[in-house]
């Protein structure tokens, strides 16, 4: 898959011109891309996800909070699940994304989010799976032309995170932050930004990054 048919593949799926299958099955995978409220407000964006799950996944402490977690100890990531339709959106287009829209240079976290929880990493549930990924990750490291740190590792149990995790990056509760009392909505934009994850992400794959602007 070239720079070329990869740029296509994005376009598309963004703009939501993908064409369907002729039969749809429902599908998901996992991820984790550093903040779980940024990888799931991006690929909520793509057409053929039905949905984005906010969680914890790669670790062994059973049932973990966000604070045992951002804490360190526990092995987890962050993580999100990806609901999709095979008839609109294949496991291959979704790696190829998700390659493009983190720093998988990065083995110590993402942006300005440090530590083991906030890693890069590909959670396969099978065969198929597995070998989507390896080749989204051979193609984005040819394309990249750095060596790509984010592990494909085994998928285990998948532990949705706090309701209040869920949809945050469009949420209208108030939270109190340094600015005062703001909406979710605000808040997530305004840390977004002063992250610098999509400047970085800017930086290393230039007009192939399928989420900035």
């Amino acid at each position: 898959m070239n720079t070329i048919r990869i740029l296509t593949t994005v376009a598309a799926l963004i703009a939501g011109l993908a064409v369907q299958g002729q039969r749809a099955e429902a599908a998901e995978l996992f991820v984790a891309g550093g903040c779980f409220w940024c990888v799931e407000a991006d690929f909520e964006k793509v057409r053929g996800v039905d949905e984005v799950v906010s969680g914890y996944t790669g670790g062994s402490t059973k049932n973990p909070t966000y604070k045992q977690v951002s804490r360190g100890g526990t092995g987890h990531y962050e993580a999100v699940r990806i609901n999709y339709d095979e008839g609109e959106v294949t496991a291959r287009q979704l790696y190829d994304l998700f390659f493009r829209s983190v720093d998988p240079t990065d083995a110590g976290g993402q942006f300005c989010d440090r530590g083991e929880s906030y890693r890069t990493a590909i959670f396969v549930t099978n065969a198929a799976q597995k070998q989507a990924a390896e080749a989204a990750k051979a193609e984005a490291e040819k394309a990249l032309g750095k060596k790509i740190v984010t592990p494909i590792l085994s998928a285990g149990p998948f532990y949705k995170a706090e309701d209040y995790h869920q949809n945050y990056y469009k949420g209208d509760s108030r939270t109190l932050t340094r600015f005062g009392p703001i909406k979710q909505k605000d808040a997530y934009k305004r840390y977004r930004d002063a992250c610098g994850r999509d400047q970085r992400v800017k930086q290393l794959w230039g007009d192939a990054a399928p989420f900035v602007n």
